[in-house]
């Protein structure tokens, strides 16, 4: 008796919509909609892994990022990954055709 109410408990709190009092985001709605996904689960497993294997390759990332040169989260070889400050590597957008927006002003600006 005790595990079915403290089931139901549990499944009306993580139906409740709490918005977050100062940005107004609901952050239960969002990792339930988005960050839970097994998809998201594992980009973000390799995100963590490219930030470890950086340690120990001996890079400083002390308040800076770890990005993927090619823009892939699961590719962890230490020839894609570079240490950037979060004002570089979170700069542009993060869309299929960024990438050839960019292409495409680079070559009429030249």
């Amino acid at each position: 008796m005790v595990d079915l109410e403290a089931e139901e408990w549990a499944m009306a709190v993580k139906k409740k919509r709490i918005r977050n009092k100062s940005t107004g985001r609901n952050y239960r709605l969002e990792y339930d909609n988005y960050q839970g996904s097994a998809e998201q689960i594992a980009k973000r497993s390799s995100r963590n892994k490219a930030r470890r294997a950086a340690v120990k390759a001996g890079k400083s990332v002390n308040g800076r990022d770890v990005a993927h040169k090619n823009n892939n989260p699961k590719d962890n070889k230490l020839r894609n990954l570079t240490v950037q400050p979060p004002s570089k590597n979170r700069s542009f957008p993060r869309t299929k055709t960024a990438g050839m927006k960019n292409k495409i002003r680079k070559k009429n600006n030249a």
